[in-house]
């Protein structure tokens, strides 16, 4: 099952850095599980400040409007978090995989199909709870700029999918 059909195109933001020759296969945003870690804050921030507006409501009145503009910025930092998890793509094409992030500072990570020598990938317990995973990316004693790629949403047949591509099935009358 290819999780982007052919004739899908990939988004604008990383359409921009494919090749003329190069056909996406697959195109997936990080897992939403990434942003579980701000959702703790922003919800533990607002328990937190509603607790102390209840506690000092009577006897610090400024301090309790210092404790809302602490909890609408920390706010602010999770709708930012958002709006990076919303352009954070992993795509695939037919030669390469390539890892785009950053709302502001646009970060393109790429390793060729041809370079990759190992692959392999985890899954923490939280993961296969939620349906996340990472991918180890392994190339020939060299370093590479794209080495892991975490929070992958579906990774055993995105797993499955990528191991087809780089090993590709070389007596087509096995099918």
């Amino acid at each position: 099952m290819r999780l982007v059909t052919p004739g899908d195109s990939a988004p604008a933001s990383v359409n921009r850095y494919l090749l003329p020759h190069e056909n996406q296969v697959i195109t997936v945003r990080r897992h939403p599980a990434v942003l579980m870690q701000p959702v703790a804050l922003v919800l533990g921030g607002l328990i937190i400040a509603g607790f102390l507006s209840n506690t000092m409501a009577g006897t610090a009145g400024s301090a309790v409007s210092w404790i809302w503009w602490a909890w609408l910025i920390l706010l602010a930092w999770f709708v930012w978090k958002v709006a990076e998890w919303s352009v954070d793509y992993f795509v695939i094409t037919n030669q390469r995989m390539i890892l785009t992030t950053g709302l502001i500072t646009r970060k393109v990570a790429m390793m060729p199909l041809t370079k990759v020598t190992d692959m392999g990938f985890q899954r923490s317990i939280t993961g296969r709870i939620l349906g996340y995973g990472e991918f180890v990316l392994e190339s020939a004693g060299q370093e590479q700029a794209l080495r892991t790629v975490d929070y992958l949403p579906y990774p055993e047949q995105l797993y499955l999918e990528v191991c087809e591509m780089i090993f590709p099935n070389k007596n087509p009358s096995d099918d």
